[in-house]
């Protein structure tokens, strides 16, 4: 097959950055991640809304579109929304990323806008997140795209379950979940389970892999160990393949975190980060193949 809609989530063109207060900037140029990600074959491209801050501080919006379309950039991903269920004031931070996203989601077009979950501990007060979560897919749906909720078994919404719980409870046509594989494997939900979530419900994939057993706390083990697809236990091609069967035509995000991988030179990274989900969709068509499916 062609590898055509492949999307670099913004940890896999990052370089040394972690997603903690005060690490989560990328230290590299945004052009040049762009060019890199394009080079490697992928035609979408992940970012991170600090970075876009960054970026807009000495540019603009119609300059990063160029970026993207000199590339060859058809698919783009805005992320990370928190604290959109916090009531006002303490929702001001969260409303001034909420305000960035929407006028770059005007500018960009993109496929979607990553939003999470509580991870401090805080409760799941399914009404309340529920209105919530409603809103902020009211603005983002205004300005042309959707909203993908990322359930993390570290989390409030700890579960595929949960998280399809919230979104149906929101009941709104432009928000759904992010379906990480990760996520999927550390929370414990089978693929046979995934196999039953409605394609409307699903707004985003992302593919990685991992080892079989967790090292440490459930959000350390996330955002240092995850492997490049096919280095891992999980079960990717099948998961590709899942996902597949109930509809799902793209884009399939690549996130890579981890702490070897950050501080690699972004060239050989990317590059391999393409090559190994790549390869397994050419697993995954193989096994197609073999069992009589198209």
């Amino acid at each position: 097959m062609t590898h055509h809609d492949l999307l670099a989530t913004c940890w896999t063109t990052a370089g040394d950055a972690v997603p903690l207060p005060g690490r989560d900037a990328s230290p590299l140029p945004l052009p040049a991640r762009v060019e890199q990600a394009a080079r490697a074959g992928f035609t979408g491209f992940g970012l991170m809304h600090v970075d876009l801050e960054a970026f807009l501080r000495t540019s603009d919006l119609p300059t990063l579109r160029k970026v993207l379309d000199d590339n060859g950039i058809t698919t783009l991903e805005l992320e990370f929304l928190t604290d959109w269920w916090k009531d006002e004031p303490e929702r001001h931070e969260s409303d001034r990323t909420l305000k960035l996203l929407v006028e770059a989601s005007e500018a960009l077009s993109p496929h979607h806008v990553k939003v999470g979950p509580d991870i401090t501990g805080g409760p799941f007060e399914r009404d309340r997140w529920a209105a919530g979560f409603h809103r902020v897919c009211e603005a983002f749906a205004a300005a042309g795209t959707t909203v993908a909720l990322e359930f993390m078994p570290f989390s409030n919404i700890d579960t595929l379950a949960r998280g399809l719980d919230l979104v149906r409870t929101a009941g709104h046509p432009a928000g759904g979940l992010m379906v990480d594989l990760w996520h999927v494997e550390r929370g414990g939900a089978t693929l046979e389970e995934l196999a039953q979530v409605p394609l409307a419900l699903i707004k985003g994939v992302e593919l990685d892999d991992g080892d079989a057993q967790q090292v440490g706390d459930g959000y350390t083990d996330t955002v240092l160990r995850r492997r490049l697809c096919g280095q891992g236990s999980f079960r990717v091609a099948e998961f590709i393949n899942v996902m597949r069967d109930i509809g799902w035509t793209g884009p399939w995000g690549v996130e890579i975190l981890s702490e070897t991988y950050r501080t690699r030179p972004l060239e050989s990274a990317v590059a391999e980060a393409y090559a190994t989900a790549a390869g397994r969709f050419d697993a995954a068509d193989a096994a197609r193949e073999t069992n009589g499916k198209e």
